[in-house]
């Protein structure tokens, strides 16, 4: 069955914000820092340090101490699904567990896995969610997006969807404020062990000055260290990408409550594109359809009409295909593809 975010009868949303975080596993979202990858076999060069700042005596502390924001904040205002340990599932619906096709799904509302089945640079055949919307004559030059991976732009399919997508190392070019000046100047001047791919700090600072500037409706921000990291077998800074991330949300999230646009109006829905082993000792590093569990993911959601329940611990399941369809509904929407995608989810049951 489909476990829906529960929301008020009466919609308030009028803006919503995506943000994803890249293979980042539920294990560490609702447990916190796993105590046997926190050493030097998993190329931890501190783990007195590391243990300082993350480990506590029990998985509520730790994961606090992890993400605050989120425990502090939208496990109260919000609602977060996914924990397995109450039988509370969340799943891709592709049989491909990694990124191109995760996001195509998340966005897209189905899984393409005849069509959707590399991370080469392709234009997605698909129509997504943040397409549709742009089309609508409300959101009209009012969607954007911002990747620290150089692929969203095929992903998003920029040239047949119209939506503006900022992603790796590009710069602010539509007339620049200081800050962004500032950015444009830093990105290139700062070491970037990841190559390509763009430093998140980057990516969520071009997007936070976007939305102050442009004030769009709709906005995705996908990040991409945690994955990063983790394939490179780096744990601490795994979780450090993550801890600081999660401030990244807390910024965003005390601004748009500050902002007559955003101040309550404003939904943001959290997830992932895929998870990672954990059966094996190294399974943690990978993902992919040989990697057992690689398929569980977890969503989170707070402001406008989301009933505050918390963390979900009651049986249930929810896919990654619902997300798409639950942007829309938001909005008072009605997204249809070809093929249909998942959901709708309830959006007014309380």
């Amino acid at each position: 069955m489909f476990i829906a975010f529960e929301l008020n009868a009466q919609r308030k949303t009028e803006n919503v914000i995506l943000i994803t975080l890249d293979g980042y596993r539920w294990q560490e979202l609702f447990n916190g820092a796993e105590q046997r990858l926190m050493s030097k076999d998993f190329l931890v060069t501190d783990s007195a340090t590391l243990a300082r700042e993350f480990w506590a005596g029990t998985p509520g502390e730790r994961r606090e101490k992890l993400m605050p924001f989120v425990w502090t904040t939208i496990a109260k205002e919000g609602q977060i699904y996914g924990n397995r340990a109450y039988d509370n599932f969340a799943n891709v619906t592709n049989k491909q567990w990694f990124s191109y096709p995760g996001y195509s799904e998340l966005l897209c509302g189905f899984a393409d896995d005849a069509r959707i089945n590399s991370n080469d640079k392709f234009q997605n055949p698909n129509t997504n969610v943040l397409e549709f919307i742009n089309k609508q004559p409300a959101f009209a030059g009012k969607v954007a997006a911002f990747s620290s991976w150089d692929v969203f732009p095929y992903i998003i399919n920029t040239g047949r969807s119209k939506v503006p997508v900022n992603a790796g190392i590009v710069e602010a070019k539509d007339k620049p404020n200081d800050r962004e000046k500032w950015l444009n100047e830093m990105m290139t001047a700062v070491p970037n062990p990841l190559g390509d791919v763009r430093l998140d700090a980057f990516t969520f600072n071009y997007a936070f000055e976007y939305l102050k500037k442009n004030r769009p409706r709709v906005m995705y921000i996908a990040f991409d260290e945690t994955d990063d990291f983790a394939h490179g077998g780096k744990y601490d800074l795994y979780l450090r990408s993550a801890h600081y991330t999660d401030a990244f949300f807390k910024k965003l999230w005390d601004w748009c409550q500050s902002d007559a646009q955003y101040k309550g109006k404003t939904t943001i829905i959290i997830t992932c594109d895929h998870g990672r082993g954990s059966v094996n000792r190294n399974d943690w590093k990978d993902h992919g359809i040989r990697m057992p569990n690689a398929d569980q993911i977890w969503i989170a959601a707070i402001g406008g009409d989301v009933v505050p329940k918390g963390e979900i611990k009651t049986t249930g399941q929810v896919y990654q295909n619902q997300v798409a369809k639950t942007i829309a509904s938001l909005l008072g929407l009605d997204y249809n593809n070809s093929p249909e995608p998942g959901g709708p989810l309830d959006l007014k049951t309380k």
